[in-house]
């Protein structure tokens, strides 16, 4: 007999490893695509074509979690960001690599990272669901972004300082090394609970069928659709603010090759995702209704980037910096449990995964636009110019609050 316990502790080693691994880079990303010959400009192009493959394959991937098994699609998840990981390590280690090789490479990192989206979550859920779990998904969700920032903290911080010793490949490495390990994690550990596949006759059928379901879950339904309609703003403002941040302090440090202080920048928005996780109890004192939150959180965000934008110094910077962090971290659980909860179990991944995309479609579009505006006036006018986008959320959630006006209040126990 499977307890919650062990669903639940399975998810968070998953998200340990998993984490773990990716953040290796995290911290010397942007450096590194600069370090390989790229421009700024190119730099958060090419991060804005890692977000064009999330935007192509969200809905495909989610509808294969539907389908096949949220176990099978993070194992494909897996092996996809291995042979990704590689084949960035391979373009920089080449002087001359053209950059369409770098655009292909990074779709392919989408690609790898919507096998995870959706269905990760799916998965916990429905775990839970079915062992009997009688806790918040606040609190669960919670937990899991401790974990995330726990490891997301030692990888950045990790990756950083390996940069720092060696040189800007050897993090690229040992993340394929920690994605090999977490294959073989979530071959033994993760199996589908709560989920049965449906039995299969036609695929184009059954992609159709969900996605017709998804959709009246999703954008049909007023409650999840406005929340999933302000992702495009924030999500895109919170890929450009952490990857700009990198190269941003660098220059208040007056170092440009402090790999470390890079990876530092990383470290702070993983411990405020620790921090955010930890704090899960007081926002269920302050804030009764979940949109609440999520409407006070966006808007203070965007007082802060103005802030960030216009810090003169290194401490100042770094200080704000994380300031952002834990507001964005403190939304997160938040946001997952509202959507969870109103999403049936059957279209849960896909439409999880549509949420993602629309994330994703805002990383496209707003990502590339403030590196251009970083490249032309700097990265602290390019932060102010992403507080008014961010700020574009606000009416949405707003929209999302008053069609749900029953709305659960936030269990007060989710912190627990």
């Amino acid at each position: 007999m499977i307890r919650p316990e062990q669903v639940l502790r399975t998810y968070i080693t998953l998200t340990v490893v998993s984490t773990g691994a990716s953040s290796m880079i995290w911290g010397v990303n942007t450096l590194f695509l600069l370090d390989a010959g790229l421009s700024i400009g190119q730099a958060f192009a090419a991060n804005a074509f890692f977000t064009v493959g999330m935007v192509l394959f969200e809905i495909p991937t989610g509808v294969v979690a539907d389908t096949v098994g949220r176990r099978t699609s993070y194992l494909l998840g897996t092996i996809t960001l291995f042979g990704s990981t590689l084949l960035y390590l391979l373009l920089w280690q080449r002087a001359d690599a053209p950059f369409t090789a770098w655009a292909v490479a990074s779709v392919l990192l989408g690609l790898g990272f919507t096998f995870f989206s959706g269905a990760t979550e799916a998965w916990l859920v429905d775990g839970l669901t079915a062992t009997g779990y009688r806790g918040s998904l606040d609190a669960a969700f919670a937990k899991g972004q401790i974990a995330d920032g726990a490891a997301m903290l030692a990888g950045s911080i990790g990756g950083g300082l390996l940069a720092q010793w060696t040189n800007l490949g050897v993090p690229y490495v040992v993340r394929a090394a920690l994605l090999a390990v977490t294959f073989v994690l979530a071959w033994r550990a993760m199996h589908d609970i709560g989920f049965t596949p449906q039995p299969r006759t036609s695929v184009v059928a059954e992609m159709r069928g969900i996605l017709r379901s998804s959709l009246a879950h999703g954008l049909l339904n007023p409650p999840v659709r406005w929340v999933m309609l302000a992702a495009p703003f924030t999500a895109g403002v919170s890929v450009y603010g952490f990857y700009a941040a990198q190269p941003y302090l660098l220059e208040l440090f007056g170092s440009s090759d402090s790999y470390a202080i890079a990876g530092l920048s990383a470290g702070l928005v993983a411990g405020a995702q620790i921090v955010g996780g930890l704090s899960a109890s007081s926002v269920a004192r302050t804030f009764r209704r979940r949109t609440s939150m999520m409407l006070a959180a966006t808007g203070t965000v965007g007082v802060v980037l103005v802030l960030i934008g216009l810090a003169s110094n290194f401490w100042a910077a770094l200080v704000l910096l994380a300031v952002w962090s834990v507001l964005f971290a403190a939304i997160s659980p938040v946001r997952q449990a509202y959507l969870n909860e109103l999403i049936p179990s059957a279209q849960r991944a896909t439409v999880l995964s549509s949420d993602s995309l629309l994330g994703s479609g805002g990383g496209v579009v707003v990502q590339p636009a403030l590196g251009r505006a970083a490249g032309v006036w700097g990265y602290g006018p390019a932060y102010v110019i992403g507080a008014a986008v961010q700020l574009l959320a606000l009416p949405f959630i707003l929209l999302a609050r008053r069609s749900h006006a029953a709305e659960a209040r936030i269990p007060v126990t989710a912190g627990s």
